[in-house]
């Protein structure tokens, strides 16, 4: 297996846990919000489109493969809003984008070679980045992003009374 391949196994794994957390919630809660300013699922899910987006297909590979009109609505690093206060993509709108975007971030992924893989990567505005360095640890910094909002969403779930999940 090749170290691209095994990387989009890994983002492919951690994807299947997302939507296992997913599974079973109510157009309503996918907008509950625990506290104001903390993130709903609706955003949570919004935000993973934006993020695979910007990680892979801008900072990796040059391209793009989200709308701005869509991503506009998940920004990095500000209080996420309500849905009442914020009129958000519908859910079946960002499921939609969330699939799509990373059926096409495996791809590119599983398409990246050793070489590219090995090249510098910058974060935004071309700063050094906290998490990475290298194309391979944007890649990589896409699962470990996902694994940590999933953990969000398994808390959210819990909040709502939904059980457990292993």
């Amino acid at each position: 297996m090749t170290q691209s391949e095994r990387l989009a196994e890994q983002l492919d794994g951690t994807r299947e846990w997302t939507l296992k957390l997913l599974d079973g919630l109510s157009p309503d809660d996918w907008c509950f919000q625990p506290a104001p300013g903390l993130p709903h699922a609706l955003w949570l899910c919004g935000h993973l489109a934006v993020a695979q987006h910007l990680l892979v297909h801008v900072r990796c590979l040059g391209g793009a493969c989200v709308d701005d009109s869509f991503a506009n609505h998940f920004p990095i690093g500000a209080p996420v809003l309500s849905t009442v206060e914020h009129d958000y993509p519908s859910v079946d709108s960002v499921r939609r984008c969330m699939t799509e975007t990373h059926d096409k971030t495996c791809e590119a992924i599983r398409g990246m070679s050793d070489e590219l893989l090995a090249e510098a990567c910058m974060g935004a505005e071309g700063k050094t980045h906290p998490h990475y360095t290298d194309k391979c640890g944007a890649v990589s910094h896409c699962n470990r992003h996902e694994a940590f909002h999933a953990g969000q969403l398994a808390l959210i779930r819990r909040l709502l009374g939904k059980p457990f999940l292993r």
